[in-house]
């Protein structure tokens, strides 16, 4: 299960879908279910069958957005975190070949369409989390382990 925490500008990006699919998105397809309705046959009709479907998609991700939006608990930036990683913390590893990765911890929410976000339910992540420059990690993969340094942490992006 998910960890219900969630940045500042991740529930802003939730609320933002939301009040778009709402707002814009749903009245939009709503008028063209009724005007596919308007044509007649809806049992051959592709352009109602289609826009219908898409209604209730629609539907699926207001209501999980809502629910979600109701569980996630918000966690701000403390000034007690510099210098430890913490959610929220844009962090930066490199292994012993010289590869270098960098990421920010966010919630489960968040980590959609961004290859530079890994959940903080993640092995990394939690192997990450307390630990400060200079330490060393181990991190279970699904061929053992993988060694990694932490070259920085920081809290606002570059």
């Amino acid at each position: 299960m998910a960890t219900n925490i969630i940045t500042r500008e991740g529930h802003e990006a939730l609320r933002s879908e939301l009040d778009h699919l709402w707002r814009v998105y749903r009245p939009e397809i709503t008028q063209k279910v009724a005007w596919a309705a308007s044509l007649g046959d809806r049992s051959e009709n592709a352009d109602y069958q289609y826009n219908k479907k898409l209604l209730r998609e629609i539907d699926r991700r207001v209501r999980y957005l809502r629910k979600r939006l109701e569980d996630v608990r918000v966690v701000d930036y403390s000034p007690e975190q510099e210098g430890r990683v913490f959610f929220g913390a844009w962090v930066e590893i490199e292994n012993d070949a010289g590869e270098t990765k960098t990421f920010r911890i966010v919630g489960y929410d968040e980590i959609y369409g961004r290859n530079d976000y890994i959940s903080i339910d993640s092995p990394m992540a939690r192997a990450l989390l307390k630990k400060q420059e200079g330490d060393e990690i181990v991190v279970q993969i699904p061929d053992g382990e993988a060694l990694w340094y932490i070259n920085q942490i920081r809290y606002k992006p570059v």
